[in-house]
């Protein structure tokens, strides 16, 4: 199965990094000689099962990393996530080439340990099932098992302690209708407690009760939607390390120090 990949790289530095670096971009941000954004599109480009790959965001800044032999698509990112993800998949759809059949794999530039083997087995593992899109879920037990100490956002549900991935693969034929609730659904993905109110009353109580499955989370999701949910349970942390912190750009620099030969 090959399918092609939209890389979100729009984000403004203007949080807690922008101490340790002046780019405008978080995308751009420098780890070792080479930018955030540029270690997601050689993970991509690297994938067996990733065909073609828009990256959109800033096109002028993007220009200067990328070059024509690369192989990839540039685009202007748009106002938000949503947004930028419809934008990336027309441009996928003016090359003249369908892109409903496998599906769209989309992900954030702020992922750089992202490899080549942690999206295959993403992919893989979606085959397995039925459904419109496919959200990657890693444990807590897994994250501290490989970068001990990491500080992300973890959800209580039945099954354990779950942070949620920085990559999804999605149907583009429900991108349009589902725009408006993704965009609330996005705003609020850092915050478990105000997503699980959007979800409702009985949702946010099993939650807190810490009785939710995942299963009632697709449910539920795929309701709100309209769509085929479907969770992922991804035994690579690298798809839910994402750098948008001091600390994550600190283990990110460390731990691809030897990559980039500084």
């Amino acid at each position: 199965m090959q399918v092609d990949a939209v890389v979100l790289a729009g984000g403004l530095n203007c949080g807690p990094l922008r101490e340790y670096s002046s780019t405008e971009s978080e995308a751009l941000i420098p780890i070792g000689n080479r930018p955030m954004v540029e270690y997601v599109v050689s993970a991509l480009k690297h994938t067996p099962e990733v065909k073609r790959v828009v990256v959109a965001g800033p096109l002028s800044e993007l220009e200067k990393v990328f070059s024509a032999t690369d192989s990839i698509t540039l685009i202007e990112g748009g106002q938000s996530a949503v947004i930028t993800l419809q934008m990336g998949i027309r441009a996928l759809k003016d090359e003249g080439v369908g892109t409903a059949a496998n599906g769209v794999l989309v992900t954030a530039a702020d992922i750089p340990m992202i490899t080549p083997e942690a999206i295959s087995d993403f992919l893989q593992l979606c085959r397995q099932r039925e459904g419109d899109l496919y959200y990657p879920v890693v444990s807590k037990a897994a994250n501290e098992y490989k970068y001990p100490g990491v500080k992300r956002t973890y959800v209580p549900m039945k099954e354990g302690l779950f942070t949620g991935g920085n990559l999804i693969l999605i149907n583009p034929e429900i991108i349009d209708r589902c725009a408006p609730m993704a965009e609330k659904m996005v705003a609020r993905r850092k915050d478990p407690m105000a997503l699980s109110q959007l979800l409702g009353f009985r949702f946010l109580l099993k939650f807190l009760l810490r009785q939710l499955t995942l299963e009632e989370a697709e449910v539920k999701v795929s309701e709100l939607l309209g769509i085929r949910g479907v969770a992922v349970i991804s035994s690579y942390p690298e798809v839910g390390v994402d750098v948008d912190k001091p600390s994550d750009l600190q283990l990110a620099r460390r731990l691809l120090a030897k990559e980039v030969g500084i």
